[in-house]
């Protein structure tokens, strides 16, 4: 719903932005959070989520914690990822996103973003 608003809006034009499945990376669907982070680090892409659990020792939280590094690129997070399906709420993670990709240089990091 994020890739088709964004590239319905003609955002498209101005930023190369992606959304990238685990599918298509090859990346196993229950991969802990440490692997799934360090992939998108090394591969320089934003790491974009619904609220993850804080438990654990490859938790997200726990991961970003311990490798977050002042060149590290954030992950975003959709604070309500039940709401994306309305469409305000969904413009507004749009703006917060296309803000980030704007101006990502601001953003290195920061180890989390939530959105809207």
């Amino acid at each position: 719903m994020l890739f088709g608003s964004i590239s319905s809006e003609g955002w498209l034009e101005d930023l190369a932005i992606r959304f990238i499945s685990f599918n298509e990376v090859e990346l196993s669907i229950d991969s802990s959070d440490r692997i799934v982070w360090r992939f998108a680090q090394e591969n320089q892409m934003i790491l974009l989520t619904a609220n993850r659990s804080m438990k654990g020792e490859d938790s997200l939280e726990q991961v970003l914690r311990e490798e977050c590094l002042p060149t590290s690129l954030p992950v975003v997070t959709i604070g309500n990822v039940d709401r994306i399906v309305e469409r305000e709420y969904r413009e507004q993670c749009i703006d917060r996103l296309i803000e980030i990709a704007f101006y990502l240089e601001n953003y290195l990091g920061v180890s989390r973003l939530f959105i809207p």
